[in-house]
This record gives C-alpha cells, structure tokens and sequence, in this order.
C-alpha cells in the first residue's frame, strides 16, 4: 500500500494563523477595556452620560473607517505592513488612553481622540487579519485556522476584562476598596484607586501595551502574503512562502493557480449591488438580507454587557469586584459557546443556529427586562435587586450571552462571507461590515442615555423587541448555506 504524501504542513500553518490572530486578541480587548474604567473617566475627566457613551463606542467609528480602507491600504502596501501598522496604533493608543495628559490638563477631548486612533487599528485588524489567514492557508485547513479569528476577539475580551478585575483587586488591597473608582453609598464616585504612582484605571489601559509588543515582534516573523507577492511580480518569494506551507510537488501549480485566480478577478464596484426594476434602481434583495443580518447582530444589545457590564451590575448593587468578576463570568461563557459554535456550524447549518439563538435571546432579554424594570428603589432613586432576583438577572445576562456567542455572533460573520455571490462578494462585505460597524456605534453610545432616561429594564425591553423581530427575520430572509460552494450562491 502506497502511503500519499501529506501536501501540507499544519504546524507552521497554524504558527502562523495564531500569530496573525493576535490582531483579533487586540481587537477583543481594546473594545472590552473600557468596562473597568468608566466610573474613574467621570470623576477624573469629568465625563457626563453622553460623552461616556462616546468614550465606549468611539473606537467604533474609527474602526468603520480602518476596515473601510485597509483592503486597498494592504493591496497597496501588503498584509504584513498593514498589521504592523495596526499594532503600532494599538500601543500608541492605549499609552494615550492611560495618559489623556500631552495635549491637555485631561479632557475627554483627547482621550477620545486615542480611543478613535485605537479603533482605526481595530478596523484594520478586523478585516486584514481573517484575509491574511486565508490566503496563506492550506484549503483544506481554511475554515478551522479562520476561526482562529473569532476565538482570538472572545479571548481578548475575556483577558480584558480578567485584567480589569485583578487590577482592581490589587488596588483594593491597598486602599480598602476594590476597582478603579471609590464609590460611596449613595453610589457616587468620590475618588480613584492607586497602584504605585499611577492610578488603577491608567494601569487598565496600559496593560494592552503588552499584547501589542508581543504583536508587534511576532510581525516579524511572519511572512507576506503569497497573493499578494504574486500580484508584486514576485514569484519566487511567493513560491518560497508557500514552501514552508505546502509540499514542494503542488507549489508551483499552486502559484499558477494565483496567478489565473487575479487574471480573472474584476474587481468589486458598489454599482455592482444595484439592480434595475419597474425602471428604478435598488439595492439587490440580498445586499438587503446582508445589511439586516449585520445590523441585528447588534442591535440585540451584545456590547452592552461588554462595554458596560461593571455600570449595568453596579447599578442595581453589586459592588465594583463583584460587577468585575460577573463580567470575567460573562466573557469565559462566550468563549465556550463561540467554541460550541466553531463545532456546529457545519453540522447544524447556519440558520438553525440563528433561529435556536435569536428565540433564546427574546426570551432572555425579556426576563431581564422584567426582573430590571420591577426592581425596588433604593433612597437615592437607584434599582436594588436581592436574593432571587439577582441571581435570576445574573443567570439569564449569563445565558443571553451563550445564546449569542453561539449563534448570532460567528455565524453573522460566516453567513456574511457566504452569501453573496463571487460577482459583488467584495463590495457586499464592505457595506454589510459598516452597517455592523454603525449598527454597535448605535446601541453602545445610547446605552448611558437610556440608562438614565428609560432604566435597565426599558433599555433591555428595546434590546428584546431586535431580538423578536429577528425571529422572524431568519425565518423568511435568511437561506441555509451550509455545503454550497461560493461558486453556486
């Protein structure tokens, strides 16, 4: 019996995808550290509802617009150079977010500012890092190493928010409290912690200061794109990358193949996605499917417990530790259920897992509407849950988060990559990315606005009525792509 030659190696293929990955470790944890930090930003920065609002969701605008340009950015100037950029925008920001001092006395202004230059290498990371792995993966590997991605934006939130927490911890032994901010009994800050000469919150920002340097340095490391060495008339350097990745008796066809594959690219226009009918121009039906996909996916409310986790847990009692540690709790489930999801996915079916998700997440949403809505006031106007119904907000924001991560939250992205066609995929993935992208600006620069105006419960009740029509959404728009090939859409 002839043993075949294994025409691949996994090691150095999945060396290299974890490597790239660190882009989405980044991303993770550059959109969660700013839970921690919130109470300390309005006592020292002075920081009202709105602008808080923006200090949390800022980095989301910055991040359309670095997703909006780093494909022509890495066709330009290579994969590689783009994320090296990318993590160089990650350190500077976090040092600017922990140090809102060089161009003021301490503003909001100039923190926000960081926060968009952190966002923009979000942006970047968000679409360059998945491509990248594509392209230098082996075919039969693809779909496994890309979700490398995924699992990398889960952990980076859950380090993050690990980090935040034990930050906390060893400013609360030293001053007898715990997290970034002193908080009275009326729940009003009165001051921050310290951790040697800086404070807690500074220290929160300039913990993502060590991912970046270890991104950075592992950059280094990594080899360019052979797409795009190929479309630099380079080859040989193509062929030497691949060598490392693929048996040396199918690279050259496969630099072959490269080169066929970009002869008969066209590619993508925005016109592309409109379509005459009764003598007007629209969007095509699909393109509408796409953006409604995206645009649910966070109108749900994910990033609220995300973001805001530590102000939405204090708010009804908990203590900072403790709206901390629930948090920690809340992004190790999403890590599971998103690893649940990478195993499903291509058992199940894409729509079941959006339908199973988006029926769980009224259900859930509703109960916290309910529990948060109907909860006694304190003396000074403040929700007060005990007992039972604490336990049952904390168990069903618990559950909320597992119905997402193992539905909505990866399956939009690969649903997404799925569902256009080869003709317009490119310019349909970019307006479906922005629609994602100002979709989270909505809801997660709203979330203090309606924390004061219309409560947690009012604010949940909303986040429910997306999840309901979601329901119905899947059902008569969504299509099952499992098993079809691109080429077939």
């Amino acid at each position: 019996m002839i043993r075949q030659q294994k025409e691949y190696s996994l090691g150095y293929a999945l060396f290299i995808s974890c490597a790239a990955a660190i882009g989405g470790f980044l991303f993770g944890f550059d959109t969660a550290v700013i839970n921690g930090t919130l109470d300390a930003l309005r006592f020292k920065l002075g920081a009202n509802d709105l602008q808080l609002g923006l200090a949390a969701s800022i980095a989301v605008l910055g991040a359309a617009a670095g997703a909006f340009s780093a494909g022509t950015l890495a066709n330009r100037f290579g994969r590689r150079n783009v994320m090296r950029a990318s993590s160089i925008m990650f350190f500077i920001s976090a040092i600017g977010c922990g140090y809102p001092y060089f161009f003021s006395d301490g503003s909001m202004a100039e923190f926000i500012a960081w926060r968009v230059l952190g966002g923009i290498g979000v942006g970047a990371a968000s679409v360059i890092v998945p491509a990248y792995i594509a392209e230098i993966s082996p075919a039969v590997l693809r779909g496994r190493l890309a979700s490398m991605q995924q699992l990398a934006i889960v952990v980076g939130i859950f380090s993050a928010l690990l980090s935040n927490y034990f930050l906390g911890e060893m400013a609360g032994a030293a001053a007898g409290t715990g997290g970034a901010a002193i908080v009275n009994e009326m729940r009003e800050v009165i001051g921050v912690t310290t951790i040697g000469a800086f404070e807690t919150w500074q220290w929160m920002f300039w913990a993502e200061c060590i991912p970046a340097l270890v991104y950075g340095v592992l950059l280094m490391f990594l080899p360019e794109s052979p797409r795009y060495l190929v479309t630099r008339k380079q080859p040989d350097k193509a062929a030497s990358v691949l060598s490392k990745i693929l048996a040396s008796h199918i690279v050259a066809q496969k630099i072959e193949d490269i080169k066929k594959s970009l002869h008969s690219e066209i590619a993508p226009k925005f016109s592309d996605l409109l379509e005459k009918v009764s003598g007007k121009t629209r969007l095509t039906p699909i393109v509408w499917v796409g953006i409604g996909v995206a645009a649910l996916q966070q109108f749900v409310g994910i990033n609220v417990i995300f973001y805001y986790g530590n102000i939405l847990w204090e708010s009804v009692g908990f203590t900072q530790q403790d709206a901390m540690l629930t948090s920690v709790l809340s992004s190790v489930i999403n890590i599971g259920s998103t690893i649940i999801a990478i195993v499903l996915v291509d058992r199940v079916g894409r729509k079941p897992l959006l339908l199973v998700g988006s029926i769980g997440m009224a259900v859930t949403l509703g109960l916290m509407a309910i529990i948060f809505g109907t909860a006694g006031l304190d003396q000074y106007g403040n929700p007060v849950l005990q007992g039972a119904a604490a336990w049952m907000a904390v168990i069903s924001a618990n559950l909320y988060v597992a119905l997402f991560a193992f539905s909505w939250g990866p399956v939009c992205w690969i649903l997404l990559g799925e569902m256009f066609n080869n003709r317009i995929r490119g310019a349909a993935l970019a307006l479906g990315g922005l629609s994602q992208w100002l979709a989270n600006f909505a809801i997660t620069s709203t979330f203090p606005l309606l924390l004061t105006s219309i409560g947690l419960g009012g604010a949940y009740g909303m986040y429910c009525f997306f999840a309901f029509i979601s329901i119905f959404f899947v059902i008569a728009k969504v299509k099952e792509t499992k098993g079809i090939e691109l080429e077939d859409m």
